[in-house]
């Protein structure tokens, strides 16, 4: 027969759990702001990094949940 305790019935997960959603909303907000400066940059700015209006409109077309 097994007991339950107060301790044995805490979810010991749940402090992890709330860190690591923390974690992925942060990244994705991350993305977002990221996504729209690159959205706004000029043509000479993205020339100076090599990158071109294509590349520009495939990556902020993409939602912010996706690397």
């Amino acid at each position: 027969m097994s007991t339950y305790t107060h301790e044995s019935m805490i979810n010991h997960h749940e402090p992890r759990l709330l860190s690591q959603l923390a974690d992925t909303l942060h990244v994705w907000r991350q993305r977002y702001r990221a996504r729209k400066e690159l959205a706004s940059w000029s043509e000479r700015e993205l020339h100076d990094i090599g990158v071109s209006w294509s590349d520009i409109a495939y990556e902020t077309e993409k939602p912010f949940w996706r690397a």
